[in-house]
């Protein structure tokens, strides 16, 4: 399983998200799960994008605007978001009452929460089978400790 821990206005995300997808692809027994982090003081709309995303995974959406925040990391205005919910074919007057009342917050937060329980300050942050990545997350980086999780899982398995 990788985690990872993101912020949909971070650039190293954004730079990361190739990475990933190529990883899936080679890997497709890999579990992904998206965190989030915004850190609003240095993204300010960081906060409004991750409960955009949450909005949209009320509505079976969520990868499809995760996909298309980090595509568009430098428009992530409100207005923005209702653009790409309705590009995805959203209910809009639930999304934008979901973002207007703050109703994906609290979930949020949660990711925040654990992101503090972990020891995660910084975006993109890794953990492979619950172990953290501390160093590169190039193509061939991640795929050696993919690798080598494997096997851990394997032998352990054994």
């Amino acid at each position: 399983m990788l985690v990872e821990y993101g912020d949909f206005e971070c650039p190293d995300c954004g730079r990361a998200e190739s990475v990933i997808r190529e990883l899936l692809a080679d890997y497709g027994d890999i579990a992904y799960v998206w965190r989030h982090l915004p850190l609003t003081d240095v993204h300010p709309r960081a906060q409004i994008a991750a409960e955009a995303a949450e909005a949209a995974h009320k509505q079976g959406r969520f990868w499809d605007m995760h996909d298309l925040l980090l595509e568009h990391q430098d428009a992530l205005r409100p207005k923005d978001l209702m653009v790409y919910a309705e590009e995805l074919g959203l209910d809009m007057d639930r999304f934008e009452d979901t973002l207007r009342e703050h109703r994906t917050a609290a979930r949020v937060a949660r990711d925040v929460d654990s992101a503090d329980l972990s020891g995660v300050s910084g975006t993109p942050t890794f953990f492979v089978n619950g172990r953290r990545h501390y160093g590169p997350y190039d193509i061939e980086t991640l795929s050696k400790v993919a690798r080598l999780a494997g096997a851990r899982v394997e032998a352990a398995a054994a």
